[in-house]
């Protein structure tokens, strides 16, 4: 069940990076977040009263609830237009907790694997506190691009992988991931640096509507 979940992860951080991009609307993508967050508030809720003091199984599902809460709070903020600040010092809570969870697969779950994809979503958040949090919209860019592809490569494609039974070998899976993120990451520095839209800031209030508007707007994280 938790897999299933993280396929729809996979769609919800592909869209977001989309929107961080500029090429989705923000209240479209809002949508979207509320029906993930709910799923990820639902599914670690039956994991875990069907746990019967597994506490393993508990350990795994409780890190669910960070991503449900995140997505349940980033769509309400996106629908309402509200200041991103709330949202961007959760994301400095879950990327802490994302180390403990990533030291609980390496060293008590038996998952190195996702032990490093843990460390990924860590960063992810990290950037999240730091783009909406501290309001850094220079990275906007750079976080964008790599929201999109966490999207397929720590929840998609891995949970695509659990489900038709191929998630074997995690050692090996762990090693390929981890060189992955450390070549992708820091190649797409330069890439996105200095590429923003002059004089992008992170709003802290949704603008007036005015009635019968029809030009697009610019993502609300941006």
């Amino acid at each position: 069940m938790g897999a299933v979940g993280l396929l729809y992860v996979g769609a919800v951080l592909f869209l977001n990076g989309l929107m961080l991009l500029g090429k989705v609307e923000a209240r479209a993508a809002g949508v979207f977040n509320l029906f993930v967050g709910a799923l990820q508030v639902v599914t670690p809720t039956v994991l875990i009263i069907s746990a019967l003091d597994d506490t393993a199984t508990i350990l795994g599902a409780s890190g669910i609830y960070l991503f449900g809460f995140t997505y349940l709070y980033v769509g309400i903020n996106l629908l309402g237009g509200f200041d991103t600040t709330g949202v961007g010092y959760f994301s400095l809570f879950v990327a802490v907790m994302a180390l403990g969870y990533s030291y609980a697969n390496f060293q008590i779950l038996g998952d190195p694997a996702f032990g490093v994809i843990w460390l990924y979503w860590s960063f992810l958040w990290g950037l999240f506190f730091v783009l909406l949090g501290l309001k850094r919209a220079q990275i906007t860019r750079y976080t964008g691009w790599v929201t999109a592809i966490q999207g397929w490569v720590t929840a998609a494609i891995p949970a695509f992988m659990i489900l038709a039974g191929f998630w074997r070998n995690t050692g090996l899976i762990a090693i390929v991931l981890a060189v992955f993120g450390v070549v992708a990451f820091v190649a797409l520095w330069p890439l996105t640096r200095g590429r923003e839209p002059a004089g992008a800031t992170p709003s802290t209030s949704e603008e007036p509507r005015r009635a019968g508007e029809g030009t697009r707007h610019r993502p609300r994280w941006t």
